[in-house]
């Protein structure tokens, strides 16, 4: 009997777009997309590094190739999407990983702001490295 009263039971149709309604699940939702273009990247970086072993002939086809406008604009929101996943996962740290000095719970706002001075230093260091 239960189960014919379940089967009645009106349920509202859920939107697909029902994670833009709030900042929060917006979000989410783009953090979670952004590992899509986290591996382009990194299959674009190997492919880079496979051209380079290949020689100057297959470096400068490689080169051709990344510059047509359309993979530019790929690059970039490639690029915009590991800026967002970068920050929202630096923001996520304290919660996910309890760091206790002397005792006491160091503030999350340290943690997340000494992530930000490591990824600084780390790449001011590439940049040295790659502009010298």
């Amino acid at each position: 009997m239960s189960r014919a009263v379940d089967d009645l039971t009106y349920r509202r149709p859920v939107s697909i777009w029902w994670w833009t309604r709030k900042r929060s699940y917006f979000v989410f939702v783009m953090r979670e997309l952004s590992s899509i273009f986290i591996a382009w990247l990194v299959l674009y970086l190997l492919l880079f590094v496979r051209a380079v072993g290949q020689g100057r002939t297959a470096y400068d086809d490689f080169l051709d190739a990344a510059a047509s406008p359309w993979l530019v604009a790929i690059n970039v929101v490639a690029f915009a999407f590991v800026l967002l996943h970068t920050a929202t996962w630096f923001l996520l740290t304290p919660q996910a990983m309890v760091v206790r000095l002397r005792g006491r719970r160091v503030p999350g706002l340290v943690i997340i702001g000494s992530q930000y001075v490591g990824l600084a230093v780390v790449s001011a260091f590439i940049a040295w490295l790659v502009l010298r």
